[in-house]
């Protein structure tokens, strides 16, 4: 298919994995408008980065935070007849839940590093589960003086999975863990469900606060 016929289809086809997400978060969020960032090209005709947009809602949920959700490692388009496979495209897509810290602007640093790790995963054919873990190799703000350093999956807490029309889709959540914690499970990563029952006990959302120390 060329660009422009791609191009034609994109403006008139619906975006059914797409709905999919957005009804899965007004079931938490009801008629809340997100703030909602799009690529300016997209991955599929060009763009730089592979996901195509990012919503941000306000949740004051355990603690007020930002709660970040990604559109773009699951096929938004398109809708199939029938799904070919079990899983939506990579069969997920990223999460994330930042505590809020008044006066901080608007945290676009955690778009950026939703779409490092999406470019990852387009390039290298490697796909992120519950339970893995990742160095972020320094800050997962850059330049910041947070010890928050690597990052574990889970399943979103409130998100779950759902079914779309193109497959299963699982919510997976990013959750930030310092240097001290990364070094333990690089150590015995068996011990990593043992390591999210025992931060689950105070932070049942697993909200990443950038200050935060070891557990």
């Amino acid at each position: 298919m060329d660009i422009e016929t791609y191009k034609l289809q994109f403006d008139e086809e619906s975006s059914p994995g797409w709905d999919a997400i957005d009804t899965a978060l007004e079931v938490v969020y009801g008629n809340q408008e997100p703030e909602h960032f799009a690529s300016a090209i997209k991955y599929m005709i060009g763009g730089p980065d592979p996901i195509d947009g990012t919503s941000i809602y306000d949740s004051h949920n355990q603690t007020h935070h930002k709660h970040f959700i990604s559109y773009g490692m699951s096929d938004l388009y398109f809708a199939p007849e029938k799904a070919e496979n079990e899983f939506n495209g990579w069969g997920f897509e990223f999460t994330f839940r930042l505590k809020c810290v008044e006066g901080e602007d608007r945290p676009m640093w955690a778009i950026g590093l939703m779409n490092n790790l999406a470019r990852y995963v387009f390039q290298s054919g490697n796909w992120f589960e519950e339970f893995h873990y990742i160095p972020t190799n320094g800050p997962i703000k850059f330049d910041s003086p947070t010890d928050i350093v690597g990052l574990i999956f889970i399943q979103d807490p409130e998100l779950g999975t759902i079914n779309t029309p193109h497959g299963k889709l699982v919510f997976l959540q990013m959750v930030g863990i310092t240097t001290k914690e990364l070094e333990k499970i690089k150590q015995n990563p068996t011990g990593i469900e043992a390591f999210i029952d025992d931060m689950r006990i105070s932070n049942p959302l697993f909200i990443t606060d950038l200050d935060r120390k070891d557990i």
